[in-house]
């Protein structure tokens, strides 16, 4: 495991040396490559002091840093392949996580298994292996590797990425990549889609992709997957096969369509997402990847409102609204250590914390 570095040194190094500090609970398994500090030996009582610290209990969690290796891709025969096949290195409720996260600076949530990454400030190495990506806002800690993604993409001769972006920036966005097409003379193929809060978009592989209303300083939307299954209707259960083939030839409708939301991410928003009729099922997806800027007194709700971010205070005052069996906690002010955030993680309301995950990679 890695040396923890005093807190100026921290401060410097942050966003340029990629850790994962993350605590545990009884959902969220940690994958750990052995990672040498810098005099060669492997130190991990640091790190459990500053879970102490936090005031969290290590029977439920341990805090621990993973230096995680950004996959190489590359191509055979035209198909895309990654030259590492490490599992992502966070998993919660059985959903693989990779990404950074820092408030200003970058974010990038990947779901692997999905293919999926949620913006992208500045465009990690494994976000390339990911098929689709959904853009929040148009915030340059957001969208800034858009084009870099794609570029890399066709370099590797992969097939054109799948973009939603809100349908108001759309416009934008293309002529942004049309300026990147004249300096760079790359083709920069891409499928790039327009939508707006409430549409859908079928990602095919029995998923569903719908925008939902967040609330930011410009036009913004968060995402929710939906996980889509048919199920052969009861009655015709005792059917034959060619029966239920004859059925199916005469339009007939034989199977109930179930979607159970499985991912859902906001961007950039105040807390009133939460309050939102319109996102119950944003806060009952099995998990929910929500922004948690600010985290102390330091900062007033009406300041984290101002700027269109959500204060942990309101995330605690709203704690009985939540469904959610999982919540990683992302975007995260720089201003903040990891030791602080763990602290105010810890003061939860206990219902709550014992589902919460900071994701904090570049701390």
């Amino acid at each position: 495991m890695l040396r923890l570095l005093p807190q100026s040194d921290a401060q410097i190094l942050r966003g340029f040396i990629p850790n994962y500090l993350s605590p545990t609970h009884s959902s969220v398994q940690l994958h750990l490559p052995d990672a040498p500090d810098a005099k060669g030996s492997f130190v991990s009582a640091a790190v459990k002091s500053s879970a102490s610290a936090a005031g969290i209990n290590s029977s439920t969690r341990s805090g621990v840093l993973d230096k995680v290796k950004m996959a190489d891709v590359a191509t055979e025969g035209g198909k895309s392949v990654s030259r590492s096949r490490k599992p992502p290195a966070l998993e919660v409720e059985g959903i693989g996580i990779e990404g950074i996260s820092i408030g200003g600076h970058e974010t990038c949530i990947m779901i692997p298994s999905m293919k999926v990454a949620f913006d992208i400030g500045r465009c990690p190495q494994r976000a390339i292996s990911h098929d689709f990506l959904f853009i929040s806002h148009g915030h340059m800690d957001h969208i800034g590797g858009i084009a870099m993604y794609i570029a890399t993409r066709g370099l590797y001769k992969m097939r054109p990425p799948t973009i939603i972006v809100p349908k108001c920036i759309k416009t934008t966005v293309e002529k942004l990549l049309a300026v990147y097409r004249e300096l760079d003379g790359s083709e920069l193929a891409v499928n790039l889609i327009g939508m707006d809060v409430g549409e859908e978009y079928d990602m095919g592989k029995n998923f569903v992709v719908k925008a939902f209303k967040t609330y930011h300083v410009v036009p913004s939307q968060g995402y929710l997957i939906y996980a889509v299954k048919k199920k052969l209707k009861a009655e015709y259960l005792n059917l034959s096969g060619q029966e239920i083939k004859d059925l199916k030839m005469k339009g007939v409708e034989i199977t109930d369509t179930t979607r159970t939301p499985e991912v859902a991410f906001t961007g950039d928003t105040t807390g009133e997402f939460i309050t939102d009729e319109g996102n119950a099922d944003v806060l009952n997806a099995k998990l929910l990847v929500m922004e948690a800027t600010f985290l102390d007194e330091a900062t007033s709700l009406k300041h984290a409102r101002d700027w269109g971010h959500t204060h942990i205070f309101e995330i605690a005052e709203l704690a009985e609204r939540f469904q959610n069996k999982a919540i990683l906690f992302i975007h995260f002010s720089a201003r903040y250590s990891s030791e602080t955030i763990l602290d105010a993680v810890s003061k939860l309301p206990a219902s709550l914390r014992d589902r919460v995950t900071p994701f904090l990679e570049g701390w």
